[in-house]
């Protein structure tokens, strides 16, 4: 996302990333850049919470006259949670849903395959 942000820069498009992946967007040198300390799959907020996702929006389209230099990055004002107990949780994955993963992946992968079979799949070569 970073290095895509950049080539369109380059080429006179002006860019705004929203993310919580600080350390990548960063090492690439994404022009302008609003990082939320959110879940990953989560930048703008909650899943259903328009409010906040329109604030963190917001906050990001802001910086398109705010931020004139380049590699800028502005921390958003937005939690997950009053503590950070999520992160000790995020990801992770109970022994008792270990089956019910597994068997939705063998799912997927099986659907996958006969989509790739029917020639449905916009890459023929994805080969997950």
């Amino acid at each position: 996302m970073g290095l895509t942000a950049r080539h369109l820069e380059e080429n006179g498009i002006p860019t705004v990333i929203i993310g919580s992946a600080l350390d990548i967007i960063e090492h690439c040198g994404a022009p302008r850049y609003l990082f939320t300390d959110l879940p990953l799959g989560n930048p703008i907020g909650h899943p259903g919470n328009m409010d906040e996702q329109r604030r963190v929006v917001g906050l990001g389209l802001g910086l398109f006259e705010s931020v004139t230099a380049a590699n800028k990055t502005v921390h958003a004002p937005v939690r997950w949670s009053e503590s950070n107990d999520w992160r000790a949780r995020y990801a992770e994955v109970k022994p008792e849903e270990m089956a019910r993963l597994k068997a939705a992946g063998d799912a997927r992968r099986a659907l996958r395959q006969t989509l790739k079979v029917e020639g449905k799949l916009r890459n023929q070569d994805d080969s997950t």
